[in-house]
């Protein structure tokens, strides 16, 4: 018995391991919660490691763009993620009643009052207030007492982040559109503005804010600002937060508009530098995906290369390209179609064809029949697919027997959008099959593209 539990111990480690080393971090996917199956909810926040959990705290964009909630989701892995509860909820007046603006939600926990601690922007519906407010609470994931709202020094505060630096020492970065960018150190219980440390004197230009440090070197990140459009995002560095800092570059690719999206947080995962942007949806918010990417920095040197996938190893503290892919299609002859489930015309889909009347009252079904893995696995698969609806549809994806609810938010016109399915893969033969969710209809599939290996 002493030997099948070691062995067992053994064995469980490696799956352990080879489980960072497979499933796939999707730029630019949606992402369907456990607990709501709805599209991930959480726009414009940050990651925050807790006891071995990463929690994503954000914006819930469901019903548009007024304050609803902020929420927050828990992962082992940053590819499936859980429900776990609303931090701050909308209330009959006040920062956080109806229509007001509460955005940008970053939380950083201090060590000496053993509290978490959001700062967020506050505002009114036409932005005319410009306001930082903070909230406080005993867990990561708990209630959070909202503080109240102030012009930070008697400035104005729009896009806002948040930076603790080695030494427990906390920041305010934060945006004057007056007077341009601004760090702001913060209290020692975080909770209040004590002094300027930097301005850029650029005025109307830089917005959404991050501060990594590797090593010695600070990185600053920001946006251009074009609304909710995405501009090429750009960074300096210093070796102090008081200066000087360097000169502004670009760390994607010039004329990329930063791979389309903007710069929420920049996070240490494990050792990982990586982006989170948010790819804004400016007519319906709440389909805004996310575009989390690996940064290579380099001395003062940063640079983001765009992926379709690629794989965070958790266990080893490093990150690999994603694997190539296998692409099959919908509309394939050896895929089986039933209960009015039909090919259709779709001129921006693969083979400019897809499946559609998937669900609904017929009860529509498409079934792939030989979706290959290399080894058995659990990996991320990316469904393309059309869903001409303003509202989120739904399927139940049953993969070699065991269903799972995936949301499909609208897309536009006749171009697919990606949504992720993580799922234990057979080597060799999968079958997976689409069908209706709670009577209603799914979305159009164009194709799947599955991980060889």
């Amino acid at each position: 018995m002493i030997f099948i539990s070691f062995a067992l111990a053994a064995c469980l480690a490696l799956l352990v391991g080879f489980g960072d080393a497979s499933i796939q971090i999707i730029p630019g996917a949606t992402i369907t919660a456990k607990g709501t199956n709805q599209h991930l909810q959480a726009h414009g926040g940050g990651i925050i490691e807790v006891n071995n959990l990463f929690y994503l705290i954000g914006e819930n964009k469901l019903n548009g763009s007024a304050f609803q909630s902020i929420n927050c989701y828990s992962s082992p892995d940053l590819v499936t993620w859980t429900f776990v509860s609303k931090l701050l909820t909308l209330q009959s007046s006040g920062d956080l009643g109806p229509n007001r603006v509460v955005e940008r939600p970053h939380v950083i926990y201090n060590d000496k009052t053993k509290k978490y601690v959001m700062w967020m922007h506050i505002d009114s519906s036409n932005y005319g207030e410009a306001k930082a407010g903070w909230a406080t609470s005993d867990s990561v994931c708990g209630s959070y007492t909202y503080g109240g709202s102030v012009q930070p020094l008697g400035y104005q505060s729009r896009d806002l982040n948040l930076f603790k630096d080695t030494d427990g020492s906390a920041y305010l970065l934060t945006e004057d559109r007056v007077n341009g960018l601004r760090i702001d150190r913060l209290s020692d219980d975080y909770l209040t503005v004590l002094s300027p440390v930097y301005l850029w004197p650029e005025l109307y230009s830089y917005e959404a804010s991050a501060i990594y440090k590797n090593g010695n070197t600070y990185f600053m990140f920001a946006s251009d600002q074009s609304g909710w459009d995405p501009n090429d995002n750009i960074y300096c560095t210093s070796t102090s937060l008081t200066g000087p800092w360097s000169a502004w570059k670009t760390f994607a690719t010039a004329g990329s508009k930063t791979y389309n999206s903007q710069t929420g947080a920049v996070v240490n995962i494990r050792g990982v530098p990586m982006y989170m942007g948010d790819r804004w949806k400016k007519d319906n918010l709440m389909t805004s995906t996310y575009v989390w990417l690996p940064l290579e920095l380099s001395g003062t040197t940063a640079t983001m290369a765009n992926r379709v996938n690629w794989i965070l190893n958790l266990s080893a503290g490093t990150w690999s390209p994603g694997p190539s892919e296998t692409t099959p299609e919908a509309e394939s002859s050896t895929n089986t179609l039933s209960s009015g489930a039909k090919s259709l015309d779709c001129s921006g889909c693969s083979g400019t064809k897809d499946i559609g009347y998937i669900g609904g009252p017929p009860g529509g079904t498409l079934t792939f029949t030989n979706v290959t893995s290399s080894v058995a696995t659990t990996s991320t698969i990316r469904i393309a697919y059309i869903n001409g609806d303003s509202t989120q549809r739904y399927a139940n994806v049953v993969v070699n027997g065991v269903g799972n609810v995936v949301a499909f938010v609208p897309t536009v016109g006749s171009t697919p959008m990606s949504s992720t399915l993580t799922v234990p893969l057979n080597k060799g033969s999968n079958t997976i099959r689409f069908e209706g969710y709670n009577g209603g209809w799914g979305p159009d599939i164009d194709r799947l593209m599955v991980p060889i290996s």
